[in-house]
């Protein structure tokens, strides 16, 4: 199975195609991004991917509005990459 590299800030780590970024990350061990509901709802995961590319599930559009994709501003809990991903965390 193809398995892509995920930084935040300076870490990395592996993420398989059809992982989310926020479920590799936890089974890596890494803390980098704030955990939540793991289901869209709780907006707590919200990242903004700079680089590389994803596919994503349905997203609350309480915590991510439509502009907000467009802008790259998703939550960790619901993409999975197609390419390398250089993602920043939000606060």
């Amino acid at each position: 199975m193809t398995h892509y590299r995920i930084a935040v800030g300076e870490h990395y780590f592996n993420c398989l195609a059809d992982k989310t970024v926020l479920s590799a990350m936890q089974n890596e061990g890494f803390k980098c991004i704030p955990v939540g509901c793991c289901g869209g709802g709780c907006g707590i995961c919200k990242v903004k991917v700079i680089e590389g590319s994803y596919k994503k599930k349905i997203m609350s559009r309480e915590k991510i509005s439509i502009e907000d994709e467009k802008n790259g501003v998703v939550l960790a809990c619901r993409i999975m990459p197609t390419s390398d991903l250089k993602i920043e965390r939000l606060k």
